[in-house]
């Protein structure tokens, strides 16, 4: 893959989809970013930077793993904080007992930029994902230089062969790669393509809607040594103890936290 090449939205995205819309958005960020920073200089960065924290490893434990995520707001929730300072929230978040952080990096629909990266990473020693719809490797390159320690893809965002690509990329930066999965299909796709590190998101990207139990059903189905996180619709103390049993390493938790009257409470409930 090239300097410049997007990922195609044929195979798995639906046209007219929320996706697609959201992969639009993200093509269009991406050359906006493109022009003021080359591609070269984002790879000096991320090369001067000490090595990128285990964000897998930190994972596995004896008690369900917490990734806290910040976002300002969604495509569907609307604004979740009018007062975003992600440097803030990685100390709060951090001081909580949470495992790992998530950084929402979409602009257009989250209100998140590559830059929060460093805000979070400056004030905390956690692993850190960028959350993102990754279209494109400069945002591979991007997510290393702004102190990123893995970086999420979508299944159905890419064909396989783009997958494994991408998923390549991210270990050569030194990175993870958290693939995310929504259904069998790409589940086994997944796994084709290397993935070791799988979120099931319990929503669905198309429509939003959430369904719990989708943890469950495709947990068995991944090799015990691949690590497993829950994403999305994990609100409640009883919401993780149900994934924990389906077997679930770690969760993935946004919106609960952002719209938490106490987020470090929040927090420290779902540590079960």
């Amino acid at each position: 893959m090239t300097s410049g090449d997007s990922l195609p939205l044929e195979g798995r995205v639906g046209r007219g989809s929320l996706l697609n819309r959201l992969l639009d958005e993200a093509r269009a960020e991406v050359e906006v970013r493109r022009a003021r920073m080359p591609k070269s200089h984002l790879e000096r960065l991320g090369r001067a930077l000490p090595a990128a924290r285990t964000f897998r490893g930190a994972l596995r434990g004896d008690r369900l793993a917490v990734i806290a995520e910040m976002k300002a707001r969604t495509p569907v929730m609307g604004s979740l904080s009018e007062n975003y300072v992600p440097g803030r929230l990685s100390a709060l978040y951090s001081a909580a007992g949470a495992t790992a952080l998530s950084v929402l990096c979409q602009e257009t629909s989250f209100g998140g930029r590559p830059e929060h990266l460093a805000e979070a990473r400056a004030v905390t020693g956690l692993p850190i994902l960028r959350k993102d719809f990754v279209v494109d490797e400069y945002q591979v390159f991007e997510a290393r230089a702004y102190g990123a320690d893995a970086v999420l893809l979508i299944v159905a965002a890419a064909s396989e062969e783009r997958l494994r690509e991408l998923i390549q990329l991210v270990r050569r930066t030194g990175m993870d790669a958290l693939v995310e999965v929504r259904d069998e299909p790409e589940l086994e796709a997944a796994l084709a393509a290397g993935a070791d590190l799988v979120g099931v998101n319990n929503r669905d990207l198309h429509s939003f809607r959430v369904d719990r139990g989708l943890t469950a059903r495709l947990r068995p189905l991944l090799p015990p040594e691949v690590v497993c996180v829950a994403e999305s619709g994990i609100h409640t103390a009883e919401d993780a103890r149900q994934v924990r049993a389906a077997g679930a390493d770690a969760v993935l938790v946004g919106e609960a936290l952002m719209r938490a009257e106490d987020p470090g409470a929040k927090l420290r409930e779902l540590q079960v």
